[in-house]
């Protein structure tokens, strides 16, 4: 019988399953020794159920099935809240199959950023790591291709480099044996949508998307081959959100309030292939295609519409993935990725830029035309061995990545304006004796342009307060190559000491080319007890304990930047206070008058950046329909990576004789996270939840630029990404009444947190990211001073504090929490002859040939994985008719929540503490200058 589900329930809640080819055979392979009950179900035929089969060695069992006399109604999930010691069961994993999916945003860009938020903050700065097939990097596949998503599954696993609370894997659909497939089309319209409370015109800005995609899949030839093929096209007509001060004609301030139209386009192209070699190996072949364009990008927050230029990206992907079972007990899996990435990048750079800190930032794009190629191929091979109550997995991945990248950048220069110190001019431009103030960057750049129009010359100018406090300009040859190759090996053992005791311990090593030592040795630990499991009593709490070591490869872009910045292949010229604003020089004059310069370099034993994870957890099964877990994870990272200046003045003296400087990466920084993550899992009937809440802790000192090169202490602060304290995600799917359903995602955070600096540079490092430090109960009355500010909410702020005097603490302010409610509202229409029409079954493979380790994705072995699903029917499933047409609206903060991202903490801006952009993911968000979004979408399924 083809198309069989074979179910195997275990001891502790394990659950493996498998389905038939069209000859009637399974393989289920890696299962852990134990009594089974064995449960067959397929269609037009009665359930059959095999209880306690003795599964201790390689076994082969053959069901006869026989023809249903009467309609049974039998869900194959009904263990779906069981808890189980299988290491990749852990309660906090969730697993997004097809129904759940459909809760989410079809575009690929934004659901990668749902996923993000989903994972939460647990693998670190970098964010989860995300494996497409088993593979690393890339574009997301069309959602319509997507068999299945895994987040935080396995998190001790030492297969993986980063760690697992964080992590997601996406699964892309095989072939079927029957041909089925759907076209989709949505559309918005600036209509559609709320505006911006940011956005001061009265009309809202154009706006429109339209976005198509198809999918087929079928057979090849039968039992031996079948495809799918996936197409997406997308067009969005966006908007760029400009807020920003500048200057007018009369040199006084004006606000610029302004929507850009930024046109977006990108198609994807996606066949898959799986065939059948023979009854033990099985071939993938898949490719992706995806080609993007974007107008008038670099546009938005301080970059005027003139800063705007246009970007080209292709990518072209070809991965091959080879299965052999070799035994009952045994399983092989070779993968190979190739991929290459363009970018083109194109921009006129003739024009100088502009940059008035705090305000705007004018003139030219500085990108020019820039671009690069990326060729980089992945060979991974692992195997699978059960022995007895062991379930051993060892195995390698071969990265190696090649960039030719081309740089034009900045070649026409470009000023900068920071705030700082000038006297008071009386009437005639002249200083008034005995007086000084602070000058905010817009002010000195104000000074400077009536100065100069008054004819006074440069030098008198800079004395008066004015002049631009940074000229930039680079030169020289603008390609620069790179190459970097690195591997990892490791092995892993899952022994099940008893039914309810599972430890799970292995090793990963892993070196690279360029930089870093080469003794990076990761050890990791899992210890999953079922504290009320016996031998004949299932396990309904399991504790769980974990350790691991993981470790950050450090990025190509060091070696590219170290070659490029080194003075000779290009010349970053970077000449602090200069006279001769708004003049140009040419390079020749730079360098004829060895003219400081920006170089960048890397410590030469500078060390992989690392984590040193520990958790523990308990996982409980509350009823058939609910289950819950609670872990605590402790994250502490070393040797993570910093830059700095180790050219900043000391006493007035530059370290290495003449200013200029000299950007040093290095392997300083810290890292401490503390969370508290409970994970609820709800599934009554047609009532599905899934989702978190996590209490979050952190605090690091390696986030951009210190405020003093030379006291990285001063930099422990609390993490912009880790010490968002709360988070909540819930995801559920509600029947309607007349056939309708309705899909929330909820998603509520906690403020970020964000840097106060004084927007001045006075120890010439060349950025401005000092702090000020803070008057205790000075209110304004008392806050009058030269370098004194008084911020209402904050207090009073000393911008110019006396050496020694303690100053604020980094990313000491806190932004407005969010609330975002995306609704997705369904109905479906079936119609035509009784077939299996509408979705594949997302539950196991399809394709021709047995797949090995039954419903566990491309990688076979290491138990049935973690279990979750909504009751059947629900999130638009088919309906059992040939042809299904679905009509959706879906609402992208459907409450019209104004939701804003932190408020500027420059002090010396006109906008210090107010919020410049909405918070969001995904196209939503950031510059949008639309807060809430309706789109609507007709799908036909057949």
């Amino acid at each position: 019988v083809p198309g069989a589900i074979v179910q195997l329930l275990g001891p502790g809640g394990a659950q493996l399953r498998a389905r038939t080819d069209n000859e009637g055979r399974y393989t289920v392979a890696a299962v852990p020794p134990g009594k089974y009950m064995v449960r067959v179900v397929a269609k037009g035929f009665s359930v059959t159920e095999k209880p306690d089969f003795d599964i201790s060695a390689p076994a082969a069992l053959d069901v006869q099935l026989t023809i249903q006399a009467e309609t049974q109604v039998v869900n194959v999930e009904d263990a779906v809240n069981s808890v189980s010691t299988e290491p990749s069961s852990n309660g906090s994993a969730l697993v997004l199959k097809e129904k759940e999916l459909a809760a989410l945003s079809d575009d690929p860009d934004e659901l990668q950023q749902q996923l993000q938020a989903m994972a939460g903050p647990s693998a670190g700065p970098n964010g989860g790591q995300i494996y497409i097939d088993g593979f690393t990097g890339g574009n997301l596949p069309p959602k319509s291709s997507i068999r299945e998503v895994r987040i935080n599954s396995n998190p001790y696993s030492p297969e993986y480099d980063r760690p697992g609370f964080g992590r997601i894997e996406i699964f892309t659909k095989p072939g079927t044996d029957n041909f089925r497939g759907q076209f989709f089309m949505q559309y918005n319209k600036e209509a559609l949508n709320s505006r911006s409370p940011l956005l001061a015109q009265a009309k809202r800005p154009p706006y429109q998307t339209r976005f198509y995609g198809f999918n087929l899949s079928g057979p090849i030839k039968k039992q031996k081959a079948s495809f799918t093929f996936d197409l997406e096209h997308r067009l969005i007509d966006e908007n760029a959100f400009i807020l920003a001060t500048t200057l007018d004609n009369n040199f006084n301030p004006v606000n610029v309030n302004q929507a850009v139209l930024t046109p977006q386009t990108r198609t994807t192209i996606s066949p898959r292939i799986d065939y059948t070699l023979n009854p033990a190996n099985t071939l993938t072949l898949r490719y992706q295609n995806v080609n993007m364009g974007s107008d008038k990008q670099g546009i938005g927050d301080f970059n005027l519409a003139t800063r705007g230029y246009n970007t080209t990206e292709t990518e072209n992907t070809v991965q091959l993935t080879e299965t052999a079972i070799l035994s009952p007990s045994a399983i092989n899996e070779t993968r190979f990725q190739y991929m290459r990435a363009g970018l083109a990048q194109t921009g006129n750079n003739s024009i100088p830029g502009i940059n008035v800190e705090g305000a705007f930032f004018g003139g030219g794009p500085a990108i020019g035309n820039s671009g690069n190629i990326a060729n980089s191929w992945e060979m991974t091979n692992t195997s699978t061995l059960t022995r007895g109550s062991h379930t051993i997995k060892w195995g390698g991945r071969l990265r190696q990545a090649f960039l030719n990248d081309t740089s034009v950048t900045n070649f026409a220069g470009a000023f900068s304006f920071f705030g700082g110190v000038g006297p008071q001019l009386d009437a005639g431009n002249q200083p008034i004796p005995g007086t000084s103030m602070q000058l905010t960057a817009l002010e000195r750049y104000q000074r400077t342009l009536q100065l100069q129009q008054a004819g006074i010359p440069a030098a008198q100018i800079a004395a008066l307060g004015g002049g631009a406090s940074q000229f930039s300009l680079s030169a020289g040859v603008p390609a620069t190559s790179v190459s970097q190759f690195d591997i990892g090996l490791f092995v892993n053992d899952d022994w099940r000491v008893r039914q309810n005791l599972t430890v799970s311990y292995g090793l990963r090593y892993e070196a690279q080319t360029n930089y870093g030592d080469k003794s990076d040795w990761a050890p990791r630990i899992g210890i999953a007890w079922g504290l009320d499991g016996g031998a004949n009593r299932p396990t309904k709490t399991v504790l769980r304990v974990g350790f691991g070591t993981f470790y950050d490869r450090l990025a190509d872009s060091l070696v590219l930047n170290a070659l490029r910045f080194n003075g000779v292949t290009q010349q970053s010229y970077l000449i602090l206070n200069p006279t001769f604003y708004p003049a140009i020089p040419s390079t020749d004059v730079l360098a004829a008058g060895k003219q400081p310069q920006q170089l960048q370099f890397v410590y030469g034993d500078i060390r992989a950046p690392r984590t040193y994870q520990t958790s523990i957890g308990v996982d409980r099964q509350i009823n058939k329909y609910a289950r819950f877990s609670a872990t605590y994870i402790n994250s502490r990272g070393v040797h993570l990576q910093n830059s700095r200046n180790v050219n900043a003045p000391i006493d007035g003296a530059y370290p290495y004789g003449s200013p200029g400087i000299r950007l040093l990466t290095e392997s300083a920084g810290f890292s401490r996270t503390n969370q508290f993550i409970v994970n609820p899992n709800v599934n009554y009937k047609k009532l599905f939840l899934f989702g978190f809440y996590a209490l979050s802790y952190g605090k690091d000192d390696n986030e951009g630029q210190p405020a003093n090169p030379y006291n990285l202490r001063a930099e422990w602060g609390p993490s912009s990404f880790a010490d968002v304290r709360q988070r909540v995600v819930v995801g559920t799917s509600l029947p309607l009444p007349l056939k309708f359903s309705v899909s929330p995602f909820i998603l509520m955070f906690s403020g970020s947190p964000y840097d106060i600096t004084t927007g001045q540079d006075t120890l010439s490092t060349g950025f401005t990211t000092e702090r000020p430090s803070l008057i205790p109960a000075a209110g304004p009355a008392a806050c009058q001073g030269m370098s004194l500010v008084y911020q209402p909410g904050y207090g009073c702020f000393n911008l110019n504090p006396a050496p020694g005097t303690p100053t604020i603490e980094r990313n000491s302010g806190r932004g407005p929490g969010q609330v975002t409610v995306n609704l997705r509202l369904s109905r479906t229409w079936a119609f035509g002859s009784k077939g299996e029409s509408g979705r594949a079954d997302s539950g196991g493979y399809s394709g021709g040939g047995p797949r090995g380790g039954g419903d566990r994705g491309p990688r076979g072995g290491g138990g049935g994985g973690p279990r979750g699903g909504p009751p059947p029917g629900m999130f638009g499933a088919a309906s059992g008719k040939r042809y299904n047409l679905m009509l959706s609206i879906s609402a992208r903060n459907a409450l019209n929540h104004a939701n804003f991202a932190a408020p500027s903490g420059d002090l010396s801006s006109p906008f210090f503490g107010e919020p410049r952009s909405l918070a969001g993911f995904g196209p939503f968000g950031g510059s949008s200058t639309y807060q809430r979004k309706i789109d609507i979408q007709l799908r036909f399924m057949f």
